[in-house]
């Protein structure tokens, strides 16, 4: 790998223009989207082709602990996988004290395989079967976030972050610039990161929540947009660090607060010739439109799972509260699960608010496309458009993660599309993670049924 910096990204190369690499971080995300992986020199990384790690980090909960989703054959034994870099995904570390790149490597096993519980290759997967039918998926996540006062108590209620005029973060100021402005040391770090880094933000908005924020990134490859989310997650982490705050992407950090959710807009365009087919020729809705709209109506059920993946992800779905609670769907409303945003033709795409932003974008996008997919493959007609406030219908949609994943278990068909490895080891490590909570008591049951019951 001698002449391996001659593949890096422009945004790579100027970054180190001038200056001695260091250090590089050869990672790979986890189920639940944390990077995993190996720091070394750079004088080492250019002598080897791939590095190993045990498949078993695949197998962790977020709390550490292990589900038992052992190789069914072999048994818990800690296979080694290999890991090779994708140098397109080479980017700056710019908050480390000396010069180090990140890289993302995809995971194989030792006949060369591509690792079926692996997040990148699951949405690689869901890509390729697109691209089997002569189709190009086309994405564009929204994520919001909140930034925090520290808090290291877990028996502390989490609160906004003191702003620059000394205040905590006020509620109820979505899109104020003034709201923006309290956290202007933040984002001007985000902005400065993210140039490092090569990636461009589409914007950055105030969102109703107390500290709320989200930055929209401009529509992309599948891969290359859950590669930025991935990276964009720790950036703004270390963005908040640096000034005495945190970063949180759960799904619902503060009970009275809106919740973070990561929308998904697709579009699927026809590979010879670069159109939308969501758009026909005089620039109507497609059958193929409406065949995606009814795969996520259909599918998005057994889906959730993956998109709201934590106990604390179906806090969100509270009516009147900025987040859908059914899979209505309708054009240019807010209030439903499938929403059908105002665009040309050529920009007609459809937008999942369901994903919440504590989930894995590889798998969030991944699951999301494979809804879509099974539509159109189908031929499935979605319901009527909804007219009106979608939030005075019923929830059509689990709302506790033990029910959401009897329904993900139960769908074969959307295994197949994710990946029946994929679909066995997700299943198992979720269950140890939801037996590990049902196994706390919460203050609420300490308040109110210690004496009164």
């Amino acid at each position: 790998m001698a002449d391996w910096k001659d593949n890096l990204p422009d945004a790579a190369k100027a970054y180190l223009e001038g200056r001695r690499l260091d250090e590089v971080e050869c990672i790979v995300s986890d189920l639940p989207g944390i990077a995993r992986g190996k720091a070394v020199p750079a004088s080492k990384f250019a002598k080897q082709d791939y590095f190993h790690l045990p498949d078993s980090i695949f197998y962790q909960t977020i709390t550490g602990d292990w589900g038992e989703a052992a190789d069914e054959e072999e048994g818990f034994i800690e296979k080694d996988m290999i890991l090779r870099p994708d140098f397109s995904t080479a980017t700056a570390a710019p908050w480390t004290g000396d010069w180090t790149l990140q890289v993302i490597h995809d995971a194989e096993d030792r006949d060369g395989k591509p690792i079926g519980c692996s997040p990148r290759n699951v949405l690689k997967r869901v890509v390729d079967l697109y691209a089997q039918r002569g189709l190009r998926a086309v994405v564009a996540p929204e994520m919001e976030f909140f930034i925090v006062a520290p808090n290291i108590d877990p028996a502390k209620e989490i609160e906004p972050m003191i702003g620059r005029s000394g205040r905590p973060a006020a509620a109820r100021q979505a899109y104020s610039m003034t709201a923006v402005d309290e956290f202007g040391p933040v984002i001007d770090d985000i902005y400065d990161f993210a140039e490092a880094q090569g990636f461009e933000i589409d914007g950055i908005t105030q969102e109703g929540g107390a500290g709320q924020l989200e930055i929209n990134l401009l529509h992309g490859d599948p891969v290359k947009l859950a590669d930025e989310v991935f990276y964009f997650k720790r950036l703004i982490r270390e963005a908040a660090l640096r000034h005495n705050a945190f970063a949180t992407f759960m799904a619902k950090p503060i009970a009275e607060e809106p919740g973070s959710a990561m929308h998904i807009h697709h579009s699927i365009l026809d590979i010879e010739t670069g159109e939308n087919i969501f758009s026909g020729p005089q620039g109507g809705e497609t059958d193929a439109f409406y065949h995606f709209i009814g795969g996520l109506q259909k599918h998005m059920p057994a889906a959730i799972a993956v998109q709201a993946p934590y106990v604390n992800s179906y806090r969100r779905y509270v009516k009147d509260n900025a987040a859908p609670i059914n899979l209505a769907w309708a054009r240019d409303n807010r209030t439903t699960g499938i929403r059908v945003p105002l665009s040309g033709p050529k920009a007609r795409r459809v937008e999942n608010r369901l994903a919440g932003m504590d989930c894995n974008p590889y798998l969030a996008i991944a699951a999301s496309l494979a809804c879509g997919l099974l539509g159109m493959m189908n031929e499935t007609r979605p319901d009527k458009q909804f007219k009106g406030d979608a939030y005075a219908g019923e929830s059509e949609i689990p709302q506790v993660l033990g029910d959401a994943l009897d329904l993900f278990d139960a769908a074969t068909d959307l295994h197949e599309i994710l990946g029946p490895e994929f679909a066995r080891v997700y299943s198992i490590v979720k269950r140890a993670e939801y037996d590990e909570f049902l196994q706390v008591i919460s203050p609420w049951e300490r308040e109110h049924l210690l004496v009164n019951v």
